[in-house]
């Protein structure tokens, strides 16, 4: 008779904290293999011009509709043995690997933000009390959780894996993907806003706030967006590149950028679409001035998405402005802009200035690596956009802050008095800009020199 095995001692040695986090991270780990299979669905549908919800999942040889339990994330690859029922064709375990591993990517957000004591967490967005004080799905009925900013989280980290895989693969970053992931963020950031939380940290909000000034800013700024898109739209205001296409050679390769002769003068056109939100941006900011008392928690998050959408964006899009005016070519694509202001709406203003400080360097690095594997190999590097740099360099920024901190601190021993000394951190703000825009113009160099020498040799 095989004696019983007694696990007590076993389950009693298991930390309390650990069965309290337990339910919550057994569904963000089930979300985020959800989100996954769903990331599966746009990196091949929305490059082919398929719409991600019509028709069903079905296998695309045979055609056969997989049913709902074949369609389970993980468990459904895993049930149909990686191939299909139908015809048995082989099903790419890049499905089963994207689900787990964003599956895991969630779970181990979720154990940063949750699982660490703020005095010891190594994790500096975890050092601070609201995201432990307040919990995940926090008491009901008295707290209701930041669940919604932690959504807004994933949904950055998803769109950033979909927008690096189809930019890689097509130059190019659908707009639905940042204009998403946008609209989350404003919106779980109002719902979050309203949300009873703990008492304790009523005074804290997860990411950089702006003042009365600053949101009318924000808001300003929006607003002239929103008014020159609208004008855009009916046709009152003209897009850039609009003849782009014509000058394209159709039997060239689809890698070779296309040499189009009138780039400072669309430049000119985007200026005129900029205006509106650059009137707003002034008026608003004057506005929120005069009013002076502290804005309401929702108007105050608001304000703080939509001005770190200003500046994410802002700063791509002037760095295109300056790029193209200096080169004649499109510097930078208006994806790249959504891209980096996506970044902006759920982090808040300050990440996307690091995120552009240090996306530089992963274009200039890719650069030399893809010109020395192609000369070891003897095989052609292939140019890579600039917005994956700009996803590596979001999640490098979040997860690697110590690391950087650190950096920037030895780099920089000054720099915290200087900025403790002038209102507003403006040293720091123009060290990461002029540091960053020397980087992007160096890799525009690169850029401009290996498209010259491809023209040349055709």
């Amino acid at each position: 008779m095989i004696p019983a095995f007694d696990c007590t001692p076993m389950l009693a040695a298991v930390p309390i904290w650990v069965y309290q986090h337990l339910p919550s991270a057994i569904f963000v780990f089930a979300f985020g293999a959800c989100m996954g299979s769903f990331l599966n669905v746009v990196v091949y549908r929305m490059p082919n011009r398929i719409s991600v919800v019509l028709p069903p999942s079905r296998c695309p040889t045979c055609g056969r509709m997989l049913r709902w339990h074949e369609n389970l994330p993980i468990i459904g690859w895993l049930r149909l043995g990686g191939r299909c029922r139908g015809c048995r064709t082989r099903i790419s375990p890049r499905y089963l690997v994207i689900e787990i591993g964003t599956a895991l990517v969630l779970l181990a957000l979720y154990v940063g933000l949750y699982t660490q004591h703020p005095s010891t967490a190594a994790w500096p967005l975890a050092s601070t009390n609201w995201w432990s004080s307040n919990g995940f799905l926090g008491t009901w009925p008295t707290t209701f959780g930041t669940w919604p900013m932690f959504l807004a989280w994933a949904f950055l980290l998803g769109g950033l894996y979909a927008m690096t895989v189809i930019d890689a693969k097509t130059f190019l970053i659908p707009i639905q993907i940042p204009l998403f992931v946008t609209v989350a963020a404003v919106v779980l950031a109002a719902i979050q806003a309203v949300l009873p939380l703990s008492p304790f940290t009523f005074d804290l909000w997860p990411i950089p706030t702006v003042g009365a000034a600053g949101c009318g800013a924000a808001f300003g700024g929006m607003a002239g967006v929103l008014l020159s898109t609208v004008l855009l739209q009916a046709g009152l205001l003209r897009p850039s590149f609009h003849d782009y296409e014509s000058y394209a050679d159709p039997s060239a390769d689809d890698d070779v950028f296309v040499d189009y002769p009138h780039g400072r003068r669309e430049m000119a056109v985007e200026l005129v679409f900029l205006l509106p939100c650059l009137v707003g941006l002034a008026v608003g900011y004057y506005v929120g001035a005069a009013m002076g008392e502290a804005p309401p928690r929702v108007v105050t998050a608001l304000g703080a998405c939509l001005t770190g959408y200003l500046v994410g964006g802002g700063l791509i899009w002037g760095i295109r402005i300056l790029g193209t005016l200096a080169v004649g070519r499109e510097a930078m694509g208006l994806g790249d802009v959504h891209l980096l202001g996506a970044v902006g709406a759920v982090l808040g203003w300050q990440d996307p200035i690091v995120v552009f400080f240090v996306a530089p360097f992963f274009g200039i690095a890719w650069a030399i690596l893809s010109v020395a594997l192609g000369s070891m190999f003897r095989v052609e590097h292939r140019a890579l956009p600039y917005g994956p740099h700009l996803a590596i360099a979001t999640v490098v920024v979040l997860a690697g802050r110590p690391v950087l901190d650190r950096a920037l601190a030895l780099l920089t021993p000054g720099l915290e008095f200087a900025v403790a000394e002038i209102d507003g951190g403006l040293a720091l703000v123009a060290l990461a800009v002029g540091a960053a825009a020397l980087a992007m113009l160096t890799w525009l160099a690169t850029r401009h020199r290996a498209v010259t020498a491809s023209d040349g040799g055709s």
